[in-house]
């Protein structure tokens, strides 16, 4: 895979040895963030973005990068987080392959990627390295701690293992433990990766031997759970492919436009993202459970965060995060004594919906952010 860091990113070297939760450590760790707006005197301004599975630092386009972002709808000057009041700071994942170290990173002690000799990954861990990042850059407190998806988990992590780190938090699409249902899809997300001969237990090249066929099967996976079956038959119904795009030579092969797109936003993927660090962010999330904080209840745990104001985003049509699990990290943040407001929205495009319904997720998050 070849890495694109976009020219605005900057990093943060982390403390060395920096301790893992599940065991091990990483030397010389550095962590991809980049910034908008600017931190008042006070430092009392910033807001920090933790990111779902995937997304790189660029939330937004800015002065280093002018290219538009993952959130470029959400970000910026008079946007729902207001860069003209707001010093945000996106982090990329810890373990990804987007800038921040991860199993495609190089290990300092042999010279050589580390593969599946990075240490177990945990969200704990991504929480850890994403506080050293504010820490850096002189910020005591947060204003606020904005995390979406996999970074909804990293966001309450965060807030529980470092007391007194924010005012105030939105969970979007996030939880607080990872449910079944979504442990078994990215299992089979992990076994497609595993069972591709070419992924080779870890040890592939991006030239010559790379897993693309696990990955495409791992992405579609995850493209089918990000979307909700209301939105794939308004957006495809059954209409079927043209006959010059079919793939008639092919047994079984391509015949209707849904599979047609999810070919196709693979394809967009594979080589854009390591196999191994995919596997490792995936996994990290399954091994995610809050109830480990509090004697094995989920709310007890959820009840040792503390912040002032919260609000909790949830879709009705997501069944990757489903709608209960934000419902419970509102309940558990305001028995916690925080002011928090549960937004249930009733947008279509299920858990990928806070990266394209911006007409209903921009109002909430400037609604909360302009009360603070």
């Amino acid at each position: 895979m070849t890495e694109f860091i976009p020219p605005a990113t900057r990093w943060h070297t982390l403390p060395s040895p920096f301790a893992m939760k599940r065991g091990g450590e990483l030397r010389d760790a550095r962590m991809a963030y980049e910034t908008w707006g600017t931190l008042n005197a006070a430092r009392d301004n910033a807001v920090l973005i933790v990111t779902g599975l995937s997304p790189d630092a660029h939330a937004a386009s800015n002065e280093g990068n002018p290219e538009p972002g993952w959130w470029d709808a959400m970000v910026g000057p008079g946007k729902p987080i207001d860069t003209d009041r707001w010093f945000v700071i996106c982090v990329n994942s810890l373990g990804s392959c987007k800038g921040s170290t991860g199993p495609a990173s190089v290990n300092p002690a042999t010279g050589t990627r580390y593969g599946l000799a990075f240490p177990e990954l945990s969200v704990e861990d991504g929480a850890n390295a994403a506080f050293e990042v504010v820490k850096s850059l002189g910020v005591d407190t947060l204003a606020c701690l904005v995390g979406n998806s996999m970074g909804g988990m990293v966001a309450l992590a965060y807030l529980l293992l470092h007391p007194d780190s924010a005012r105030a938090h939105i969970n979007i699409s996030g939880s607080a433990r990872a449910l079944p249902f979504s442990i078994a899809i990215r299992s089979l997300q992990r076994e497609a990766i595993r069972l591709d001969p070419n992924w080779n237990h870890g040890d592939y090249d991006d030239d010559t031997q790379y897993p693309e066929a696990g990955m495409r099967m791992a992405r579609k996976l995850g493209v089918i759970t990000y979307r909700s079956a209301l939105e794939w038959d308004g957006r495809f119904g059954r209409v079927r492919l043209d006959s010059d795009r079919r793939e008639d030579e092919e047994p079984f092969g391509l015949e209707f436009e849904v599979e047609s797109y999810l070919e196709g936003h693979a394809r967009r993927f594979v080589r854009h993202f390591d196999p191994n660090c995919y596997l490792y962010l995936s996994r990290s999330m399954d091994w995610f459970d809050l109830a480990e904080y509090g004697d094995g209840d989920v709310e007890a745990g959820l009840r040792r965060i503390r912040v002032d104001r919260a609000l909790a985003i949830g879709v009705k049509t997501d069944i990757l995060f489903p709608l209960q699990q934000q419902e419970e990290v509102a309940d558990g943040l305001r028995a916690a004594g925080a002011d928090t407001e549960f937004l249930p929205l009733p947008s279509p495009q299920g858990h990928d919906a806070f990266l394209v319904d911006i007409a209903r997720f921009g109002p909430a998050v400037r609604n909360f952010l302009s009360s603070l």
